[in-house]
């Protein structure tokens, strides 16, 4: 009896042990190719297949990065050939997963692990979840700026508009909810972009060339994400970023799996380790703010609590999204 009542409670400890302390009954089944399909930068992305590859060793990554439009054109591309190859999508805007959720195009991941992720980053339907908060202010060159900017419409003044730059919402979905958040503030709307294509502000295709072009000085000012700001500073660069004190537009970086995936388990494996502490904690590192409230933001990053948002209706970004693009080319060109 003793040596029964043994040999049970050694069965039942390594259920245990194997089962809940290392998952890895989850680990086996999460194999085989993942087209991930990102705007998240591409020596980013590098770490986070290494360290997600620790976890999940028998999992391939095949990536396609450009910028969130180009990612969502090349996706309606597959669509209508009827052969879509992503599996997931991390893209950088709520406006682009509305889209692909609005369209049938996303799988609803009911168990998603969501514990502690403030319910306003989450579809309510589980079809995306967001994964960094990313903010977006203004980058200025320490050694060309005439004036520190405090202010969304310090940019406006003649001297400053023609040192500034600013991604393109042609290109960047970053760009995309910055722009249709400015627009739909009373005290700024379109007169504020054309004031500043009037007096000489141009644009460029992504964030990553408002970095070059400002730590390079090319330009003064720049309209920019604030993580690419703060590592361009951390590594040496004349800049610094601050937070206009009107308010700063948000974007968090959803990740989706797409209901057409190949692989499903291997689509969840991987949107679970975005929303892990790990995940999250690399983030940090990489310089995002975390979704996950209890984890610290970037060293010299100003806490959340203390900025204020712009924000604006995803509904109304998205039914508006087509119309702000052309206004914007029309200003600046395409």
């Amino acid at each position: 009896m003793k040596r029964n009542k043994f040999g049970s409670a050694l069965f039942l400890l390594t259920l245990f042990f194997f089962g809940l302390i290392l998952p890895w009954g989850v680990f086996a089944q999460a194999r085989g190719i993942l087209h991930v399909y990102t705007s998240q930068p591409t020596n980013q992305m590098t770490e986070v297949i290494k360290l997600f590859n620790e976890r999940y060793p028998d999992v391939k990554i095949e990536l396609f990065r450009s910028g969130t439009t180009e990612v969502m054109n090349k996706l309606e591309a597959e669509f209508a050939a009827g052969s879509p190859k992503a599996d997931v999508v991390l893209i950088a805007d709520s406006i682009a997963a509305t889209k692909l959720k609005n369209e049938g195009r996303l799988y609803a991941y009911k168990e998603a692990p969501i514990r502690g992720i403030p319910k306003e980053f989450i579809d309510p339907d589980m079809t995306f979840f967001g994964t960094k908060i990313i903010t977006t202010g203004i980058m200025y060159n320490t050694k060309l700026a005439k004036k520190v900017p405090s202010s969304w419409q310090d940019l406006l003044e003649p001297d400053i508009a023609r040192a500034t730059i600013m991604p393109s919402p042609l290109y960047s979905g970053a760009a995309v909810i910055h722009v249709g958040s400015i627009v739909e503030q009373p005290q700024f709307g379109w007169k504020y972009y054309s004031i500043l294509a009037e007096r000489g502000a141009s644009a460029t295709q992504g964030n990553g060339n408002v970095v070059e072009a400002v730590s390079r000085g090319e330009k003064a000012y720049g309209i920019i994400i604030e993580y690419m700001a703060m590592n361009a500073k951390a590594k040496g660069s004349p800049v610094d970023f601050v937070i206009p004190r009107e308010g700063v537009s948000v974007i968090t970086q959803p990740v989706a799996i797409l209901k057409t995936t190949k692989n499903l388990s291997a689509a969840k494996a991987f949107v679970d380790w975005q929303l892990s502490d790990e995940a999250q904690r690399q983030a940090v590192q990489q310089g995002y703010y975390p979704i996950i409230p209890t984890i610290d933001p970037p060293q010299g990053y100003p806490l959340l609590g203390t900025v204020k948002y712009l924000f604006a209706d995803p509904a109304v970004l998205l039914r508006k999204d087509k119309e702000n693009k052309k206004r914007f080319a029309e200003l600046f060109g395409g």
